[in-house]
């Protein structure tokens, strides 16, 4: 079945390639989602998750276990993260002391769909960064504003609270739609708007579509969300969460990099300083991942073009009605 709908969608009749996205909140479901669908549908999956993309930070990404593997395509042998036999790609990559911007993603996504099509594969974009997401939907043209380290190091010395006021009155959109715990971006965000005399939420140009899209949300009751949340966090301090922070720090990792600033790892600042207990760090992570996922969900309700689906089944007679046309 998988091979005869992926020549369907290589022979459409609108020329444009299709791919499928499934998106949602935090732990919504997306990972079982998308290996059933990539399994049923001959497809490979691109990673739409900004936390994801770091190696060595496995269990406080939630992270789904894979392993690196080479495998024979159209260009030879490609070295990919494998989940069972569906390849992952944008996953497990990148070292934690760099940095992974939204216009790289775009590009290496463009590219996954491009090889996927070559490899005669259905590309399934999975993940709830809603901005990754949007980034390759709506072909943005992402403002390419290069680091200023003097008026970073300039606006860092100020506090969050601070910053998101200054933004507010710079970008009152931008401000709506970052997380205010989440200095970095802030800072990035005001990085641009100085910088290029522009409000940073006006700078992302929709460009002509590239790809045809069908996108699947899936819709999880906000309390039964908030209980998931809670369950994988316990789970994760089970799975050793502590122990990867602590072995993160001892390479040097500091607690300034993108990748230890996001959800899942600065609540424990505190606790690896000494100034609260283990136990505040997990119900922080608690409360910081209800948000999290409240401000995932306003993000995808503002695209009408996203179909929310409650089922399993439900989601898969739509792919498969969008393959078969």
């Amino acid at each position: 079945m998988g091979e005869s709908l992926n020549m369907k969608v290589m022979s459409l009749n609108s020329a444009l390639p299709k791919v499928v996205v499934l998106l949602g909140p935090t732990v919504s479901g997306k990972t079982a989602w998308s290996l059933e669908f990539t399994k049923k549908f001959n497809g490979e999956v691109i990673s739409a998750d900004s936390r994801q993309v770091y190696k060595k930070m496995d269990i406080g990404t939630a992270k789904v276990p894979g392993r690196w593997r080479w495998k024979a395509n159209w260009r030879g042998l490609r070295h990919s993260y494998f989940v069972g036999d569906i390849a992952h790609h944008l996953v497990d990559f990148l070292d934690p002391g760099e940095v992974f911007t939204v216009a790289q993603f775009r590009d290496q996504a463009i590219k996954y769909v491009k090889l996927a099509y070559k490899n005669e594969r259905v590309p399934f974009v999975v993940g709830g960064t809603g901005l990754y997401i949007s980034a390759l939907v709506d072909n943005l043209r992402i403002p390419r504003v290069a680091p200023n380290l003097k008026l970073r190091r300039s606006l860092s010395e100020k506090s969050s609270e601070h910053l998101m006021h200054l933004l507010r009155t710079l970008d009152e959109e931008a401000a709506d739609t970052i997380d205010p715990n989440n200095k970095r971006r802030i800072v990035r965000a005001l990085e641009v708007c100085i910088l290029s005399g522009e409000p940073f939420s006006q700078q992302r140009k929709k460009g002509e579509p590239m790809f045809e899209f069908l996108q699947i949300g899936i819709d999880v009751p906000r309390e039964e969300l908030y209980q998931r949340i809670d369950m994988r966090v316990d789970d994760m301090m089970r799975r050793g969460l502590l122990s990867e922070i602590e072995n993160l720090l001892r390479q040097k990792y500091s607690w300034d990099l993108p990748s230890m600033s996001g959800i899942g790892y600065r609540q424990f600042k505190g606790y690896f300083d000494g100034t609260i207990t283990k136990r505040e760090c997990v119900e922080n992570l608690k409360k910081d991942s209800h948000r999290f996922a409240r401000r995932q969900i306003t993000w995808f309700k503002r695209d009408d073009r996203i179909q929310w689906c409650k089922t399993m089944d439900e989601a898969e007679a739509l792919v498969a009605k969008f393959l078969s046309v």
